[in-house]
């Protein structure tokens, strides 16, 4: 694609990326086949390669241009950040990356109404912060019934916990190998005993799993919320956190640190992989935040390295279905990772059809995009119900707890399955 920046618009950073990005694309439109928004609404400034079209003429436009308005704004939002088109993009378009420079020059032109930016300041405060959000989850729990309909269906209800939800995490140390897990923001509120499980599989292979209490929220809540700043913040913060740990460990033994930082939030995962992209230009944190990068993994990419073999076969094979989500299947390219290692632990899984579109959760767009995200998930429900399964099972909160609100077949994170088999 032919740009037309001055040089000095490309000595601005954003541009330079910008100018990178646009160039590598070569309009052919393939990615439009693969994007959510485009099947739903069928028009072109809401695919990939429209949205492509109105940030570069965006940039390309002085402030103050006309033709910068709400509805460039509105079509910006619409996109669910899914990245199916990058995994479609046969040119390798990084579109992410350029709809995060796009969202933060409108925003920075447009402005944002005020009860936008009233709700977007309350997802950043309620969300991030483990305790506040669950005292406000509790609250919400108790006056659910009063609660409007498209508020409903986003406050679980409260639920008895299982017998296998109520035992320990079992004891770190014992083991030589260790690793790091990150606890997140809303998981411990919504879904408390995903990382228990993940300590306690761990545990049968000889790796002892820790958090660090000072860690939180990842920082996309915010960075997707056009608050980069905060979000850079709590990266490193959550640098901060974990570094002497990685270091303390690297001290102790022969080895070069903890293994590895777990992420059982793929949304999380995708974004903590990025730590070293987004702080390259910070001096003081881009070689730590590189480290960082490396040593996060997904759940599975720990598990499919060990020898499952010697945990048994699972007997409860039958009514399963796994829904992949898109920052585990699109941002991690780990699609199918997680379905053979199921298969390797004896579960026999129901296919989905349409397995590459999102289901409308993408972080906050199910509450900033409410309509938009119900229709998707009801689309994905479908599709994941189409062979009865008894159970549906994910690899992210966010994706877990916005099908769960269509109140039909129950998900759940698919480490729980596994370890409720494994003890059963």
């Amino acid at each position: 694609m032919q740009t037309h920046f001055s040089e000095a618009a490309r000595a601005k950073p954003h541009i330079h990326e910008a100018d990178r990005i646009l160039r590598t694309c070569v309009h052919c439109g393939f990615c439009n086949a693969t994007c959510p928004t485009y099947q739903l609404l069928g028009d072109e400034r809401d695919g990939p390669r429209g949205r492509i079209y109105l940030i570069k003429e965006l940039l390309e436009s002085d402030d103050g241009d006309d033709q910068v308005t709400q509805e460039t704004q509105l079509h910006l939002d619409r996109c669910l950040s899914c990245r199916s088109c990058e995994t479609t993009c046969p040119s390798g378009v990084e579109y992410h990356k350029l709809l995060d420079i796009g969202r933060a020059e409108v925003d920075r032109r447009v402005g944002r109404r005020p009860g936008e930016r009233a709700l977007r300041l309350g997802l950043r405060v309620a969300l991030v912060e483990p305790k506040r959000f669950q005292a406000l989850l509790a609250l919400g729990q108790t006056f659910r019934p009063l609660a409007p309909h498209d508020l409903r269906d986003k406050i679980p209800p409260r639920q008895q916990p299982r017998p296998s939800d109520r035992r320990a995490r079992p004891d770190p140390t014992r083991h030589a190998r260790q690793m790091l897990i990150l606890e997140g923001c809303v998981q411990p509120g919504l879904a408390p005993n995903t990382n228990d499980a993940t300590a306690r599989v761990l545990d049968r292979l000889g790796i002892g799993v820790s958090p660090a209490p000072e860690a939180g929220c990842c920082g996309a809540i915010d960075f997707h919320l056009n608050a980069q700043a905060a979000g850079r913040d709590r990266m490193r913060a959550n640098i901060d956190a974990w570094w002497p740990l990685i270091e303390r460990r690297g001290e102790a033994s022969s080895s070069a640190g903890v293994e590895a930082i777990i992420q059982t939030a793929s949304g999380c995962g995708a974004f903590v992989k990025e730590y070293g992209e987004m702080l390259a230009d910070d001096p003081e944190y881009a070689a730590k935040a590189r480290r960082v990068s490396e040593l996060a993994k997904d759940l599975v990419e720990i598990l499919r390295e060990e020898n499952l073999e010697s945990l048994g076969k699972s007997d409860a094979c039958a009514g399963l279905a796994f829904h992949c989500p898109c920052t585990l299947q699109h941002a991690q390219k780990l699609g199918g990772a997680v379905e053979g290692v199921l298969a390797r632990l004896g579960f026999d899984l129901a296919p989905v059809r349409d397995s590459h579109l999102c289901c409308g959760s993408a972080g906050t767009y199910s509450i900033t995009q409410p309509a938009l995200a119900r229709r998707l998930r009801d689309d994905k429900m479908d599709a994941l119900e189409a062979s009865s399964p008894q159970t549906i099972v994910t690899a992210n909160i966010g994706c877990q707890s916005h099908l769960n609100g269509a109140g039909r077949t129950p998900v759940r994170h698919w480490i729980e399955v596994v370890d409720e088999a494994l003890t059963a």
